[in-house]
């Protein structure tokens, strides 16, 4: 049964890998999301196991007992973090792609041996001498098993007594033995087998890793058969295309040498002798900031976004290493495309997306990178030989320059010197505990336990909410003041979990629904709906009338009224989604929406502030579509389906086995329908109940990332009345018709401008003329103090400029207190220059009035200040004169 593929490409491997187990009865399910839906504690989704983690904890079922997959995966963060060693050694990738087999529940050890064991060495056709297997020391079962199906001899069968050998899901779960399987290199090659001393040569390689997953361990420590034991297995494709390729490390297989040579094409260095760590660096992190930008993760100070930060802006440093001077990262963008883009369609989708947030995060970090190393060589010079970089530098070049600490570690890499990473964490702390100490919040973790033993009890809420406003249900649970009770009293404030709902749990950006749970003696008021675990729905409001108890059957209506408003923002945001990608581009992605039932703000990607025409333009593209009153339609179908007709997924959203494709704009076989998304939202039923769309302001909240705020329907209505109202007592002031008052209020201003430069032409005459009782002697110095009130900063000049005219020996100071702010303008005669310049006076008058700095010529000057105080500004010119 021989499928070896034709010419071993990465592609192929995957495809016969895929193929051959789907041959063998397994479920083929595309690659999970980076983003973890299942397991908050992972930064990012780091083994092949992780979408199916609840199934094995037998939280979640499948529709199929068995699975295969090829996972996109990376490891750049927490736990798993290969960042470091990239480029470096010969085989460490922060993103990679693990393929593998999974058993729930349905066949074990035996059958996960042999589908390896074939695969291998029928369908890969790898050479039988050239493989063998390790198992747990205790594990003789699996021993025999290797020996009986793969005729292994005892020499080639390596028990290994460490945990490397034992896989635990956690401290306490399903575990079980593991069982690797390794390819030998050759003699030629230096390295010894597993459990060696020289393990860590390059001779021996695993390949695959079968886990049998037949315990489960208690808190302490013992462990008890599992009624249903499983399978786990991954193997890298990387590692395994460098076997079946014949090469001893990853960066020269297909794929990865395609990337490499595309970088050292574009920065003009070579790849025909040893491959620079510089070039593996770069091919490498293309690959983890395209598949994570795709999955939805920006560059941010924290999070997952920070890490993603960290490997573009490593990248990046590593492409100026090799002569790049200006952003050039995004331009490797179509050549993953083209090689991976076939397998992961997601970076075709978002590839404008995932183009201009590289051009931009590179544009903003080459602006910080040269001052950041500037700053970096300054404090190396300080160091002596063998010296650490201190931690507080360090913390500063990532604080201020945005330098996380690894890139300066690799920045110092090549010379040889360390940093103080406790000195650096020390810092870090410190700046933790600043916001900490400004943030105030509070936790759930008591309640959301409750809610995770509700789920297992009672399983996901049936929503009934699509169609209708009200349904019969039963109360299954109450909470009070988090704990669970059996009855609620009048005035008491609690959530409540209902069999059935029509309720829709805030989700997707969509508010929460109000209304009542109502029966004979009974109303409860909600006034807000969760979603919480597994689409477990939470009624939260207050007993009006009681008790309440569980068990009891209730009534659930909503308000509709309020339902109808939020469902009309929702599906206009659809349409405003569409209609920005229409007038500015496919890198439009949703980055963000909240839909209540007062308006609807969305949030998406987007370089740069939208201009007036835009905004009117897609505001005009949403309207036409309301008119037209088009059907929603709503349809099930399968993830893949769904992608297949064209539908725009949302990020960080988790679909399931079906999802729910909204679309509006053609008819329901048309995939070129106006908007096509996955959303599990309520709707309008045709686009014209959405009524009308106007869009109230636009807005940055983030780097790349625009927000639109607007209003439809009823809330777009009052609003036109409130404007036309307001219009209309505008007019009524100015005793016109409502069709007159632009040109009224034009008249007026042009009038008050007029009346504006009158006065400030009089206020500068009559501060320019002087008469014996404003003038003071001072020596021989004839000082004239002026304060005039409210005269704007830029008359001030000609006020004192005309003042000394025709006079001799003469300093005026011009002080004024206009828009809430001092200014002061010191004018002096020619003949005075030699013994005071009017700058050294109006720096003077500028401190006094808590101003800085303050300019002009010797015979003319200007500053400004805060507190214009005349008596001490005068006080002080005073001063000054008198001193010469």
């Amino acid at each position: 049964m021989t499928i070896k593929a034709l010419n071993n490409t990465t592609a192929e491997l995957r495809a016969t890998f895929l193929n051959y187990f789907k041959s063998c009865g397994h479920e083929v399910i595309p690659s999970a999301s980076l983003i973890p839906q299942n397991d908050p504690s992972l930064m990012f989704t780091n083994a092949g196991m992780v979408p199916f983690k609840n199934v094995f904890l037998g939280q979640e079922t499948r529709p199929y007992r068995r699975a295969a997959t090829a996972q996109k995966v990376v490891r750049a963060g927490g736990k798993h973090n290969d960042l470091d060693n990239v480029g470096y050694t010969a085989r460490h990738l922060t993103f990679f792609e693990m393929m593998g087999n999974f058993s729930f529940g349905d066949y074990f050890k035996a059958e996960a041996i042999e589908f390896a064991w074939t695969l291998l060495t029928e369908g890969f056709a790898l050479p039988k001498e050239k493989l063998l297997a390790t198992v747990y020391a205790e594990d003789e079962e699996a021993a025999s098993l290797w020996r009986r199906i793969a005729g292994l001899s005892d020499d080639r069968i390596i028990r290994i007594g460490t945990n490397d050998n034992f896989w635990r899901m956690g401290d306490t779960g399903p575990c079980g033995p593991c069982s690797e399987i390794f390819y030998d290199h050759g003699p030629d090659v230096w390295g010894g087998p597993p459990g060696s001393p020289e393990e860590d040569g390059d001779r021996f390689v695993e390949i695959w890793n079968l886990v049998f997953m037949q315990f489960f361990e208690g808190e302490d420590g013992t462990r008890s058969s599992l009624p249903r034991p499983s399978i786990d297995t991954g193997m890298g494709l990387e590692r395994f295309a460098a076997v079946m390729q014949g090469k001893q490390n990853v960066w020269e297989t297909d794929l990865l040498y395609g990337l490499v040579e595309a970088t050292a094409a574009l920065t003009h260095t070579d790849t025909a002798g040893t491959m620079l760590p510089s070039q593996r660096v770069v091919a490498d992190h293309l690959r983890s900031s395209a598949f994570l930008i795709s999955d939805g993760v920006l560059p941010a100070r924290d999070g997952r976004g920070y890490v993603l930060r960290r490997i573009m802006r490593r990248a990046m440093r590593h492409l100026k290493r090799l002569g790049a001077t200006e952003p050039m990262f995004y331009r490797l963008v179509p050549k993953l495309v083209s090689e991976m883009g076939a397998a992961y369609t997601e970076l075709r989708n978002y590839e404008a997306l995932i183009t201009e947030t590289m051009r931009g995060e590179e544009e903003r970090f080459i602006a910080l990178l040269d001052r950041g190393m500037a700053l970096l060589d300054q404090e190396l010079d300080k160091l002596g030989s063998g010296a650490v970089l201190p931690g507080d530098v360090a913390f500063k070049l990532y604080d201020t320059y945005g330098f996380p600490l690894d890139l300066t570690q690799d920045a110092l890499r090549e010379r040889h010197v360390d940093v103080d990473v406790a000195g650096f964490e020390t810092a870090m702390q410190s700046q933790r505990a600043r916001a900490r100490a400004a943030w105030t919040g509070s936790g759930d973790e008591a309640t959301d336990s409750i809610w995770f033993d509700a789920v297992e009890k009672f399983g996901a809420t049936d929503f009934a909410g699509y169609d209708s406003e009200k349904t019969e249900a039963s109360i299954q649970m109450i909470v009070k003041g988090g704990d669970i009770v059996l009855e609620a009293a009048p005035g008491d404030e609690i959530a409540v979990i209902l069999n059935r709902t029509v309720f829709y749990g805030e989700s997707g950006g969509q508010a929460g629904d109000h209304g009542h749970l109502s029966a004979s003696g009974i109303d409860v008021e909600i006034t807000e709906t969760q979603r919480r675990n597994h689409d477990l729905i939470v009624h939260y409001g207050t007993v009006r009338q009681g008790p309440v108890r569980v068990g009891a059957s209730v009534t659930a209506e909503i308000d509709g009224d309020r339902r109808r408003d939020t469902r009309a923002h929702h599906s206009a945001t659809h349409l405003l989604h569409e209609a920005l990608r229409r007038k500015l581009g496919a890198h439009v992605t949703q980055k963000g929406s909240l839909n209540d039932p007062d308006r609807l703000r969305f949030d998406f990607s987007h370089p740069q502030a939208m201009t007036a025409a835009e905004l009117q333009a897609v505001e005009q593209d949403v309207n036409a579509m309301i008119r037209a009153s088009h059907p929603v339609l709503t349809r099930e179908m399968t993830p893949e389906s769904a992608q297949n007709e064209g539908a725009m997924a949302l990020f960080g959203e988790k679909y399931g086995e079906k999802v729910r494709v909204v679309s509006m704009g053609a008819a329901e076989t048309d995939r070129n329908a106006y908007s096509i998304e996955l959303c599990g939202g309520t709707h309008v039923h045709n686009t014209g109940e959405i009524g009308v769309f106007r869009i109230l302001s636009e807005s940055g909240v983030a780097a790349g990332v625009r927000r639109i705020e607007a209003v439809c329907g009823r809330k777009a209505e009052e609003l036109a009345r409130q404007t036309e109202q307001s219009l209309k007592d505008i007019a009524a002031l100015l005793r016109v018709p409502v069709a007159d008052a632009k040109a009224r209020v034009q008249s007026l201003m042009d009038e008050r401008k007029s009346l504006e430069r009158k006065l400030a032409d009089l206020q500068v005459k009559m501060a320019s003329t002087t008469t014996a009782a404003d003038q003071e002697k001072i020596g021989e110095i004839t000082f004239i103090p002026r304060f005039i009130e409210n005269l704007p900063a830029r008359e001030l000049r000609n006020a004192a400029e005309n003042a000394v005219k025709k006079q001799q020996n003469t300093v005026i100071a011009a002080l004024s207190d206009a828009d809430g702010k001092g200014s002061i303008v010191i004018g002096v005669t020619p003949d005075l220059t030699e013994k005071v310049d009017a700058v050294s006076l109006v720096r003077a008058a500028g401190d006094v009035m808590g101003g800085k700095g303050g300019g002009g010529s010797k015979t003319l000057a200007q500053a400004g200040g805060p507190n214009p105080e005349k008596d001490k500004v005068f006080a002080k010119m005073r001063e000054i004169l008198a001193q010469l």
